[in-house]
Order: C-alpha cells, then sequence, then structure tokens
C-alpha cells in the first residue's frame, strides 16, 4: 500500500481513485513541493455529463481541495472528430452550433464542484477550439505528426478492437489520438499543467501526450487514471434502466437522481460514498459497520449526499422527504416527477399502454404490457390487470393529479393543462 506524503494523492488512494499513475514517486514529490495544474478532458457530446463522468468530476474537486489547480478542458475541437476509443463505429459528426450548445450545458455541472475565479487555486475551464482550430496542418505534420509511430497507435487496445473486428476506423478518427496528445503540450505551454488525469481507458492517450511533451521539450507530465467503474452486478455507471443518469436537472429530475443513488446494490455503498460523496472517511467507516436493515438508512445518506452536492441541500432534503413520504406513508408527495396532458386529451381517454409509454416509463406498448401483465403497473395506487384500460379525467385525485406507479420504485404524476 503506497505511502503517499501529499494530501492530494493520500486521499484519492485511502477513497479509491486510483487505477494507476506513470510515476509514484515523482508525482508524491511534485504535489508535495507545490501547487500544480491538472486537467480533465470532457467530450461535449451531449447538453450534460452524466453520472459516469462524476468520478472524473470528483478527482478534480479533491484536486481543489487540497490546494491545486483543476483545469476542466472541454473537448470544442476534438469534439468535431469524435473520440474512437472503444466504439464499435465512427461517432456521428457534430455541427459547431450543436457543440456550443452542447458546452453551454456542460458548463452549468461544474459551478457545483469546483470553485471559479483568479485566485491561485482557483478553477480554469478551458476549450481545445482555441488552439486546434487555428492549426496550419502542415506545420503540424512537422512540427508534431513526426513524433507518432503508426506502429506503436497500432497496438492500442482502441484501434486493434476495431481493426481486429473488420469495423472502418476512418483517418479522421486515427487522428484524434494525436490532437489529444497535442492538448497535453497546449496545456503545459499555457497553464503550465503537469498532470492529465481520466479513466482507466484514456491510459494510451495520455501517456502519448506524455511522451510528446518530452520530445517537445515540456517539463516531466504525469498521468493519473481512475477505475472504469461498474455496480457490482456489473451494469454501466450512469446508466439506468430509463436511460442517461444526467446531471443537468433539466434532463433529469432532482427526485429521480436522488433514487438513482438510493436504489444502489449493497456490495456498492461504501465504495461510493467513498468516491461520490465529501463525507469523512470515519464517518464512512461508521456507517460501514451498520448492517441488516440499517443499510437502506446509508443508501438514503448516500443519495442525499451525492444529491445536495450537484443540487443544493434543500433539494437533496427535500427528494428524500418525497421518497419517504411516497414509500413509508403511501403519500401523494405533490414533488413526484411530472407530465402535464392536454386536458382534452384526458377528458376524451388515454389507454393506459400509450400513456405509460408516453410519461416514459415503458419504451414501448408492448413493454407496457408486460408490465401490466407482471402485476407492476398501478395508478392512484391501485393495481391495474387490464391492458385495454383507459385513463381519464375521472381518475383524477382530490389534489388533481393522476399517479403512476411502475414497480415500487418509479412514481410520476400526470397533470392536465
Amino acid at each position: 500500500m503506497p505511502a503517499f506524503k501529499s494530501e492530494f494523492l493520500h486521499t484519492l488512494h485511502e477513497r479509491g481513485f486510483i487505477h494507476q499513475t506513470s510515476d509514484d514517486a515523482g508525482l508524491d514529490a511534485l504535489l508535495t513541493k507545490e501547487s500544480v495544474k491538472a486537467y480533465i478532458g470532457f467530450d461535449p457530446t451531449a447538453s450534460s455529463l452524466h453520472a459516469g463522468s462524476l468520478i472524473q468530476i470528483m478527482m478534480l474537486y479533491w484536486f481543489q481541495k487540497t490546494g491545486h489547480k483543476p483545469i476542466a478542458l472541454m473537448g470544442g475541437g476534438t469534439g468535431m472528430i469524435g473520440d474512437p476509443s472503444f466504439k464499435d463505429e465512427a461517432r456521428q459528426l457534430m455541427t459547431p452550433e450543436k457543440i456550443a450548445d452542447n458546452l453551454a450545458g456542460i458548463k452549468r455541472c461544474f459551478a457545483k464542484y469546483l470553485q471559479f475565479g483568479d485566485a491561485p487555486c482557483d478553477a480554469v475551464m478551458a476549450n481545445n477550439a482555441d488552439w486546434l482550430m487555428d492549426i496550419n496542418y502542415v506545420t503540424f505534420l512537422r512540427d508534431v505528426g513526426r513524433h507518432f509511430s503508426v506502429n506503436r497507435m497500432l497496438t492500442f487496445d482502441s484501434v486493434k478492437m476495431r481493426l481486429e473486428r473488420e469495423q472502418s476506423l476512418s483517418f479522421l478518427e486515427f487522428n484524434y489520438m494525436i490532437l489529444q496528445a497535442y492538448d497535453f503540450v497546449e496545456l503545459s505551454k499555457r497553464y503550465d499543467c503537469r498532470i492529465q488525469m481520466g479513466g482507466s481507458d484514456q491510459w494510451g492517450n495520455i501517456i502519448n501526450g506524455i511522451d510528446l511533451g518530452h520530445r517537445m521539450g515540456t517539463p516531466q507530465l504525469y498521468a493519473i487514471t481512475s477505475p472504469l467503474l461498474t455496480t457490482s452486478s456489473g451494469a454501466k455507471m450512469g446508466k439506468s434502466a430509463s436511460g442517461a443518469v444526467w446531471l443537468n436537472a433539466d434532463l433529469l429530475s432532482v427526485y429521480d437522481f436522488w433514487q438513482y443513488w438510493r436504489n444502489t446494490e449493497d456490495a456498492d455503498v461504501t465504495r461510493f460514498l467513498k468516491l461520490y460523496t465529501t463525507l469523512p472517511m470515519d464517518e464512512i467507516g461508521r456507517l460501514e459497520s451498520l448492517g441488516g436493515s440499517e443499510i437502506n438508512e446509508v443508501k438514503k445518506i448516500l443519495a442525499t449526499e451525492v444529491t445536495a452536492i450537484l443540487h443544493g441541500r434543500a433539494a437533496a432534503e427535500e427528494a428524500a422527504e418525497t421518497a419517504r413520504k411516497t414509500f413509508e406513508e403511501g403519500a401523494l408527495a405533490e414533488n413526484l416527477p411530472s407530465i402535464e396532458i392536454a386536458s382534452g386529451e384526458l377528458n376524451a381517454g388515454i389507454g393506459i399502454l400509450s400513456l405509460f409509454v408516453t410519461a416514459g416509463l415503458a419504451g414501448s406498448n408492448g413493454e407496457a404490457r408486460r408490465h401490466i401483465k407482471g402485476g407492476a403497473v398501478r395508478i392512484n395506487d391501485s393495481q391495474v390487470s387490464d391492458e385495454r384500460r383507459v385513463i381519464s379525467d375521472a381518475d383524477l385525485t382530490q389534489d388533481g393529479v393522476i399517479k403512476l406507479s411502475l414497480g415500487k420504485k418509479k412514481h410520476l404524476l400526470v397533470r392536465p393543462v
């Protein structure tokens, strides 16, 4: 077990963030000696990041918390191409306008975790479009491209997997790893950035940047990667049965975000408390010692703490209270997620299969039908057994809403407008 002297590496190690580093001793010495800059890159493939990115965001959080300067690098330039790593096919190319919209949405996430400003340790949000979009191609080939061996690039797992499956890997995508390596060099020049962090699948790309920096005369650069997380049952982090677990509240309600963490598998609770909350380690140790039915109370603490960082303490506690009323009292909690249906449409009547698809509780009529046959569908807490059931304004409660439930954990209100 490494005995790190620097507060940052010690924190990352004891909380389970470290998968691999390029040089334990060199990194530790650097972080102990001075305040350092480090970056993580984020692709603008959607208007929000999702829970799968949280481990990276939390690494930047702890980097700043321990006295260093984090850089969140937005891939405004590389996003024009798309990272081919471990993908089965080329990404769909995005327009500059779409990338700009996505970047605006992603920026809202970071303000919840990082302190931005002009102080020495305040975070920076950089965009690689600032240097990549104006590159002279011939100059770039001469100054940067000459340092890359195609033979070595072909050994990277992200490339080998595509080639072994005889799937197309375009020249466009092949250049991505060169551009990403160049980002590290450029950030070293502009910000004196010495460290790149990322998921373990990015190890090859990060080492490329370190090698390129060495060849182009930067100070010694370093790498830290985190493990690629899955749940104990093998599910990918940031994905749920109903889709991505988005960080922006306009794409996923605070209640649904809270519920995602409340539904954590028993075996993952302690690990997630370490990675995704800022609770002290001794408190996490105390919670870890609780057993039996108390594990459900620990899951509620996990859900509330993760949600509080992103959406604020008040919103997190409101989500917890909504869940308590819904599950423990059987009450109709007004803060449940809701959809709006035109009053005229509701007055005419809507088939239950169609309504569950519209509400996002089922992906198709067939799926909704299977849920009904399995006894998982309820209207206003009453089980539905007839797939031909029509929902109308006659089903409105005295609160003027209709409560849809799928199983014990998914609830949604229909509001006529």
